[in-house]
């Protein structure tokens, strides 16, 4: 997981073999490094079909999800761990390095109180099993902070980096958000530097969802910390575009968050690559 990359929401939430096709030439178009792939529905997923494009157009791949409530592990570890069984296996089977995103919960799961000990305890124990199994697969197992209103359990770098030392994983890492760390964070910087022994993987993505560099967030604070921890690992462009209802209930997007994906590549993109140059991340500059 290195350099910038993509989310399958700027072309599709359906990963069929037809938006697999789509969402791949799409981002090879652009000139991304690798793809990350919404797999929302593991059991569903061509993985030879994905592989077989995957590896035509040259492209690596990540792979994120959010649980469905049935087997949310705050309640329900084993059906967690049955689940993102399934889902390591397809991100192994397709050829993906990874498997992150909110994979300790679903998007859209709250109490309307703190996370208790034993939802964290549930939370930490599916954590243990399923990086036990990414690590026999061959992949890195990854947890995201996201926003309070998508989630009661984890928010912020810290506390991300709290369960990661919970459960002591070599191959557990943190992967941060520019968009819920706009919520989240007192600034941006101190998330990242909060996050630096364990971050691997950052979503770059504005304050509305948006094209990034056409809202609030501080990139230069951003793009000026990752440089300062030495920071390698990838840099996913994420806009949400196509939205099915189920997924845009639980990530609150009601409206439009820009004109079209083409709007987003065409501005978004060279924004982030050239503040990327500007902080020599990554080798440029």
């Amino acid at each position: 997981m290195k350099g910038f990359g993509v989310h399958t929401s700027m072309w599709t939430m359906q990963w069929d073999p037809e938006g697999a096709e789509r969402a791949i030439a799409a981002a090879a178009h652009y000139g991304m490094d690798f793809i990350e792939i919404a797999l929302l529905d593991p059991p569903s997923v061509d993985a030879a079909h994905s592989r077989a494009t995957l590896q035509k157009a040259g492209l690596p791949a990540v792979c994120s999800l959010g649980l469905p409530q049935p087997v949310w592990p705050s309640h329900n570890p084993e059906g967690a761990i049955a689940f993102l069984k399934l889902a390591i296996e397809q991100t192994a089977a397709l050829g993906g390095l990874a498997l992150t995103g909110v994979t300790y919960g679903g998007i859209g799961e709250r109490s309307g109180l703190p996370p208790t000990e034993q939802e964290l305890d549930g939370v930490a124990r599916a954590l243990a099993a399923a990086s036990r199994l990414a690590k026999d697969a061959g992949i890195l197992f990854g947890i995201e902070p996201v926003n309070r209103y998508e989630t009661h359990l984890i928010n912020t770098a810290a506390q991300g980096v709290a369960m990661i030392e919970k459960v002591g994983a070599e191959n557990l890492f943190l992967h941060l958000d520019t968009y819920h760390m706009n919520i989240e964070e007192k600034g941006a910087g101190n998330g990242i530097l909060d996050a630096r022994e364990h971050l691997r993987y950052i979503h770059l993505s504005e304050s509305d969802r948006g094209t990034p560099g056409e809202g609030t967030c501080d990139w230069d604070e951003i793009y000026a910390t990752l440089a300062a921890i030495g920071f390698e690992g990838g840099l996913a462009m994420e806009s949400f575009i196509n939205m099915p209802p189920e997924i845009a209930h639980g990530l609150s997007v009601w409206r439009p968050v820009a004109a079209s994906h083409a709007e987003v590549m065409e501005r978004g993109l060279p924004f982030l690559r050239n503040k990327a140059r500007q902080y020599r991340l990554l080798g440029t500059g």
